[in-house]
């Protein structure tokens, strides 16, 4: 059944549509790039976890050929998309219990989350939403048109006519309006992907023209949008909706696999501005900065927590721009940091602080790692640096009313994005500080919700924490029990001047509750000053009753001393951070313990400042 070198897929053309099926390089012992190599390994573990996590037992229906999610606690609705992971690496590593794996697989999906219109739905009984149906049609499409030879012939027929019908699904079901835009986008892909393979012109047809429709989507800098509920899609400041992990981690590989397949060199053009635009976003360590996004509820800092990954798109597009081989590396070397015990957790210090992961990142992500695999013979590798490590000052994009500061040892993140999703006190806005990263540490201030709330219940995981911590650092005030933040505020104001070595930021806001109701005497003035070697923070409140929060990224390992009332530092590997304050640095936990925060799964110091008038000093030096 298995053999150590396929032959490259058969270049496939019917009728006048000139698409060509992609091709598959031969399997090569040792990768000459990190990208591959690391891809592969890392592959390899997450496929041995979800081999071990899948239920191989007969007897118990509903669960068998289920994979079990160790956090939650549940066999996850959608983990039928690695049937295509899991044929790679029966063929790579040439054992018959990787396709056992697979097969049970898809007969779980069929007898549990199947449905009669040829769709398969988000959660056994938790969710009945079926544009999910595109990434589980997409991954068989793919696990056939790759590995058809590892089946036998009636399971291989089986699948095909599954797959007939639910391309029927998403030809009679799937327009630009399906969803928020991630959802057609991946379905051009996959109706062009599945019309080649089955020969069904119409599917083609249908594909091409939601891709048509999405060109659309894309704002003047070459970011997309869409990704937000309810429609219109401008805000009061003229912002659209727009997610940064779902765009890098779902529509623009989809778009890529798209363009690459029907050879459209035009939108391969347009596609190459939409990733440098988007690539502004990533931090210098491989971490996407998603603290202002509509959906960053699942922001996790190496990404989103339930799409596929930015690997396809950075890395098959690699030729385009040197800067996009770095980009696919520098994510994936984050995922190899972020995995655990053979399981990708979501974020950084989630083994810190105890949390278990969720099958659904290794899930999602084997599958941008196989396709990066599959095409490893062709991408380009390239040293370039990413746009954040240059040192450029500030760059503006009014499209989210967000902007990017590059200044020394410094990356900062300022955003008055006033587009908000389906609830109220989700991302930060207010003209927030919503990231503060250094190049000696990494992150130091993030933000997160304003609100940890479980907006797809299924997708997300529970915070038990009795004393769960806003990360982002701004004014509240607690009035009997409503809570008041300017990080609320929709209607901030935000300038910024650059001078010789400064760069100083000045921002207007109000204290709201997330209806945007005032407290009394609401007003608040925040100023952030980048220096080479200190961040300031100088901030006013009007009402008296208001407190300054400051949590500070660090792990429960890295010690903390509060060496007077108004000065702490945080020993961390290499370098020494300080904080000075004008006022007295409270901590809202011992300095020992630390709160944890899943968007974007990192521990944090939670500082306090008891005063509506603060002055805050950071800075970095090494170890003495």
């Amino acid at each position: 059944m298995f053999t150590s070198r396929r032959e490259f897929l058969k270049i496939t053309t019917f009728g006048s549509t000139g698409l060509l099926l992609p091709p598959i390089s031969a399997w090569a012992g040792v990768y000459k790039d990190e990208l591959a190599t690391l891809s592969e390994q890392l592959l390899q573990q997450w496929g041995e976890s979800l081999l071990a996590l899948q239920v191989n037992q007969p007897q118990a229906k509903g669960l068998h050929g289920g994979i079990l999610c160790p956090a939650c606690a549940t066999i996850h609705g959608r983990c039928g998309d690695a049937i295509f992971p899991l044929l790679y690496l029966a063929s790579k590593r040439k054992e018959q219990q990787y396709v056992d794996a697979a097969i049970r697989l898809y007969n779980w999906m069929e007898h549990m989350v199947s449905t009669p219109d040829g769709a398969w739905v988000n959660e056994v009984n938790v969710s009945d939403w079926k544009g999910i149906t595109v990434f589980g049609a997409t991954s068989l499409a793919e696990a056939l048109i790759h590995f058809e030879h590892l089946l036998d012939k009636p399971t291989a027929q089986q699948w095909k006519n599954r797959l007939q019908k639910a391309g029927d699904y998403l030809y009679k079901n799937f327009t630009v309006n399906t969803g928020n835009i991630n959802y057609p986008i991946a379905g051009s892909y996959a109706l062009c992907l599945i019309g080649t393979y089955l020969q069904q012109p119409h599917f083609i047809t249908k594909g091409k023209s939601l891709a048509k429709d999405c060109l659309a989507y894309f704002t003047a800098n070459g970011l997309i949008y869409g990704e937000g509920k309810p429609v219109p899609e401008k805000s009061g400041k003229g912002c659209y909706s727009v997610d940064l992990g779902y765009n890098v981690e779902e529509s623009l590989p989809s778009f890529v696999l798209y363009a690459k397949l029907v050879n459209d060199t035009a939108l391969l053009d347009q596609l190459t501005r939409s990733l440098k635009a988007h690539l502004e976003f990533m931090l210098p360590d491989g971490a996407w900065d998603n603290s202002w996004g509509t959906r960053n509820f699942k922001w996790t800092y190496w990404g989103s927590r339930t799409s596929d990954g930015c690997q396809p798109a950075y890395a098959l597009m690699a030729g385009s721009d040197p800067a996009f081989y770095k980009a696919a590396l520098q994510n994936t070397r984050l995922l190899a940091q972020c995995t655990h015990n053979k399981l990708l957790h979501g974020g950084p210090h989630y083994v810190q602080h105890g949390v278990l992961p969720c099958v659904s990142h290794s899930l999602a992500h084997s599958k941008a790692l196989t396709t990066v695999l599959i095409q490893a013979s062709s991408i380009k590798s390239s040293t370039a640096p990413l746009p954040r490590e240059r040192i450029y000052g500030v760059k503006s994009f009014p499209e989210i009313n967000t902007w990017l500061i590059s200044t020394h040892k410094w990356r900062g993140t300022i955003t008055g994005y006033d587009q908000e999703y389906s609830m109220k006190g989700g991302h930060a806005s207010g003209g927030a500080l919503s990231m503060l990263w250094h190049e000696d540490t990494g992150p130091l201030l993030v933000a997160s919700m304003n609100r940890y709330q479980m907006v797809e219940s299924f997708n997300m995981q529970r915070d038990n924490d009795p004393l769960p911590a806003c990360f982002t650092p701004g004014f509240t005030i607690m009035a009997g029990e409503q809570l008041y933040r300017h990080t609320n505020d929709l209607k901030a104001a935000v300038e910024y001047h650059e001078s010789t070595g400064q760069i100083t930021f000045n921002t207007r806001s109000l204290l709201v509750d997330e209806n945007q109701l005032p407290a009394a005497s609401p007003e608040c003035t925040i100023s952030y000053l980048f220096e080479k070697d200190v961040f300031h923070i100088h901030a006013t409140a009007k009402n008296e009753k208001a407190v300054y929060s400051l949590p500070v990224i660090s792990t429960h390992d890295e010690p903390v001393t509060l060496l007077s009332e108004n000065k702490l530092e945080i020993r961390k590997a290499g370098s020494i951070v300080e904080i000075t304050a004008s006022a007295p640095i409270k901590t809202t936990r011992a300095l020992t313990d630390r709160a944890f925060n899943f968007v974007p799964g990192l521990e944090a110091v939670p500082l306090l400042f008891e005063t509506n008038n603060i002055d805050i000093k950071i800075s970095v030096r090494p170890h003495t």
